[in-house]
């Protein structure tokens, strides 16, 4: 089940709200919240659901054990342990295939068979949510849990489950325990969940529909105008995708009392690659900084190595595939040279680093779309030199989608930071929308409806991961 799915905004979202509602007891609320949670998942992924209670039932008994032998070697000895077991998890499930790809490609013969596990939906964010939570216990940044259900609703909450954002226990413990619940959060919640899912629907779905038509169906034969298109298209997909879901789940959690932080801060507005990645999918780079680049030294040791591993690192947790890799590598090196360039990149005029950025960023996502190399190098020779006529529908799909490019540029624009908290224009702004906001709402609700009801495309790009 996906938020953008009739079924999820009509039957199960209402059915939870309300049985959430109807009682103050938090222990009741926690547990509607995990039966639900645990039912979305099984949705459509039944089979894996036991995985994902024991990842959270072990992490708990370790939790409570490293809190318990603080300061003592048993402690590093069982949050190691927990490490490894829930890497040794994400490891088997998602990237058993491919080392068995690559090791048969080395060797000829293996004496075991290729895994044929299909990948569990959301363990990459729940293993580093897992992982998060023991690593601070040991730390002594967070108490443990000491409820078990409420450890359980922590790791399986339908909110961020299957896409994020990465949740670390200490932004949320708290409300775990006790939420406040009103009005305002609630109006608050639908407003942005109303937003994210006109996005997701009316914009990354129609970016979608015109990426397989410009980068699957006969791609050999694109001209470069078309490649270009047809990339920066998937670049608008996988932004609105992604953000949607994020502003999506956002707004869920404050209808049921949680505050999650922002995971997109208008990337596209960025004056260079690590300015973008500091818009761009949040909870997953301060995860990595915090636990993988801050320990290898960060910048006190060793800094350049230790960007390119987080960079490898996070392009291999986007997928099984050398692609990824690839993507990784490429960003690690921008990253570097960024960082020993960085006197005279503060020196460049704003629109030359912005432009800069996109560029490399929108030529980026040709790394992030081809899994098969042949398809990858036969693409990008095309983005700078194809002798292949432009199509005759490139300029009609050009024409009739004028306002939707339009609407997507000034969705892409930092409008809170172009006019501040104290900007006259944006208090003038709030203050007038707060009348009409259920009135947009409803307009955005029932504009997402139609025209789902009326699509069978409405694919979650980052449910892959």
């Amino acid at each position: 089940m996906v938020f953008s799915s009739l079924t999820f905004i009509y039957l199960f979202l209402p059915l939870c709200l309300f049985l959430h509602s109807i009682t103050k007891s938090d222990v009741f609320r926690n547990l509607i919240l995990t039966v639900f949670s645990l039912a979305f998942y099984a949705w459509g992924e039944p089979m894996w659901i036991y995985l994902m209670i024991f990842t959270a039932f072990f992490d708990y008994l370790m939790g409570l054990l490293i809190e318990k032998w603080h300061g003592k070697p048993w402690s590093k000895i069982a949050v190691t342990l927990s490490v490894i077991v829930n890497l040794s998890l994400l490891i088997s499930y998602k990237y058993g295939g491919f080392i068995w790809d690559n090791l048969h490609q080395l060797f000829g013969y293996l004496p075991f068979d290729r895994p044929m596990n299909s990948l569990p939906i959301g363990i990459s964010f729940y293993t580093f949510m897992a992982i998060s939570y023991v690593v601070d216990v040991y730390k002594g940044d967070v108490k443990a849990q000491r409820n078990p259900l409420n450890f359980l609703m922590f790791i399986s909450l339908f909110q961020h489950l299957v896409a994020g954002p990465i949740v670390r226990y200490k932004q949320i413990f708290e409300q775990t325990n006790s939420r406040v619940i009103n009005w305002t959060r609630m109006s608050e919640g639908v407003t942005r969940f109303c937003f994210g899912l006109f996005k997701k629907v009316v914009v990354a779905n129609v970016a979608g529909a015109l990426v397989s038509k410009y980068l699957d169906i006969g791609f050999n034969d694109l001209s470069s105008y078309e490649a270009w298109f047809g990339i920066t298209l998937f670049s608008v997909q996988l932004y609105f995708d992604f953000s949607g879901y994020s502003d999506m789940a956002i707004g869920l959690a404050k209808m049921f009392g949680f505050d999650f932080d922002e995971n997109f801060k208008h990337p596209y507005a960025a004056i260079s690659v690590a300015d973008f990645y500091r818009r761009w999918h949040i909870s997953l780079g301060r995860f990595f900084r915090d636990y993988v680049y801050i320990p290898l030294g960060g910048n006190r040791k060793l800094q350049l190595r230790n960007i390119m591993i987080v960079w490898l690192l996070t392009g291999l947790w986007h997928g099984a595939s050398w692609n990824f890799v690839l993507w990784g590598f490429y960003f690690g090196c921008f990253m570097i040279i960024e960082k020993l360039l960085d006197g005279i990149l503060q020196k460049t005029p704003r629109i030359l680093r912005h432009t800069y950025t996109l560029i490399l960023i929108v030529f980026s996502r040709a790394l992030f779309y081809f899994t098969d190399f042949e398809k990858l190098k036969t693409f990008v020779v095309n983005l700078f030199y194809s002798k292949n006529p432009i199509g005759a529908g490139f300029q009609t799909d050009v024409l009739e989608h004028t306002f939707w490019f339009i609407l997507v540029i000034i969705l892409c624009i930092p409008w809170d930071e172009i006019f501040d908290e104290n900007s006259k224009v944006r208090i003038q702004t709030v203050n007038s929308y707060q009348y009409v906001k259920p009135v947009v709402n409803v307009a955005l609700l029932f504009l997402a409806t139609l025209l789902l009801v009326n699509s069978t495309y409405n694919p979650f790009l980052y449910t892959r991961f």
